[in-house]
C-alpha cells in the first residue's frame, strides 16, 4: 500500500526535512508540501490524501484549525494526520482531533518511521474487507494513539459519553476510553447480541443479570431503561417469558 502525503510547515529547514523523509520511505508517496495551512486546504480540496505532516504553529491558520476541518469526512476518506512540532504542550489537543501521532522537533528519521508505519498499518485496517456485523468476533477501537484490538464477548456494556465512549470489559476494572461516538458503536455491533437501552449506554444483553420495569442491572450497576427504549426491551423479554 502506497500512502499519499503532503507536508506542512512554514518553517523552510523543518519542511524539507520531512520531505526528505517521506521522500525516502517506499510506502510514502510525497504529492505536495505546503507553508500554510490555508495552502494545504485548497490541496486537500483538490486530490485524495491520506496523510499529512502537519506542524502546529502556523500563522493564519494552526495545524490543530486545519485538522479540525477534516472531522467531517467519512472514515475512509478522511486524511489521517501526524503533528511534526517544537512544542510537548499539544498532545491533548492532538488527542482531540484524533491525530495519530506526534512527533516532537527534533526527530530523526527513526522516530519518522515509527509513525509512518502507524498510519500505513491504520490505513490497512481501514480498508481491509470487514466481515458482516453478526460474524464478528472482534472491533478496533482508537485508546489514545493506538488501535486497540477488542473482542466483542469480552464487553459488557458501554457508556457515552459526547464524542468519546467508555467501554466496559468482563475482568477488567478499568474501562477503555475511546473517540467513538455510541451511536458508530451501535452500527459496528451485532444487534442479536447488543442493544441501546439509553441515550447513554449500551448493554450486552448475554451479560443481563436483572431487568426491572425501569432499569437493567448489568455488570455490577443499575442502567436506567430509556422511554424510547423500553418496548425493544419489552420486546427482547417476551421471547424468554
Amino acid at each position: 500500500m502506497i500512502l499519499n502525503c503532503i507536508a506542512v510547515d512554514d518553517e523552510p529547514l523543518a519542511l524539507g526535512l520531512i520531505c526528505s523523509f517521506i521522500e525516502q520511505t517506499p510506502f510514502l508517496k510525497l504529492v505536495g508540501s505546503f507553508s500554510s495551512g490555508i495552502k494545504a486546504l485548497e490541496a486537500l480540496h483538490d486530490q485524495h490524501i491520506d496523510l499529512i505532516f502537519l506542524d502546529i504553529q502556523m500563522p493564519d491558520l494552526t495545524g490543530i484549525q486545519l485538522a479540525r476541518t477534516l472531522e467531517n469526512k467519512p472514515g475512509n476518506a478522511k486524511p489521517r494526520v501526524i503533528f511534526t512540532t517544537a512544542f510537548n504542550n499539544y498532545a491533548i489537543e492532538g488527542y482531540k482531533v484524533d491525530a495519530l501521532d506526534y512527533l516532537l522537533k527534533p526527530y530523526d528519521y527513526e522516530e519518522f518511521l515509527k509513525a509512518a508505519h502507524k498510519a500505513k498499518t491504520y490505513t490497512e485496517m481501514l480498508t481491509a474487507k470487514q466481515p458482516t456485523a453478526d460474524n464478528e468476533e472482534y472491533i478496533f477501537l482508537k485508546v489514545e494513539y493506538q488501535l486497540v484490538r477488542v473482542a466483542i464477548k469480552d464487553i459488557v456494556y458501554i457508556e457515552g459519553l459526547k464524542d468519546y465512549a467508555k467501554i466496559h470489559l468482563a475482568g477488567e476494572t478499568k474501562p477503555l476510553l475511546s473517540l467513538i461516538t455510541l451511536k458508530s458503536l451501535e452500527d459496528k455491533l451485532p444487534t442479536r447480541l447488543f442493544m441501546r437501552v439509553h441515550r447513554s449506554f449500551i448493554i450486552s444483553l448475554d451479560k443481563i443479570d436483572a431487568v426491572t420495569k425501569n432499569t437493567v442491572q448489568i455488570g455490577g450497576i443499575n442502567i436506567t431503561i430509556g422511554e424510547q427504549y423500553k418496548e425493544a426491551m419489552k420486546q427482547f423479554l417476551s421471547n424468554w417469558l
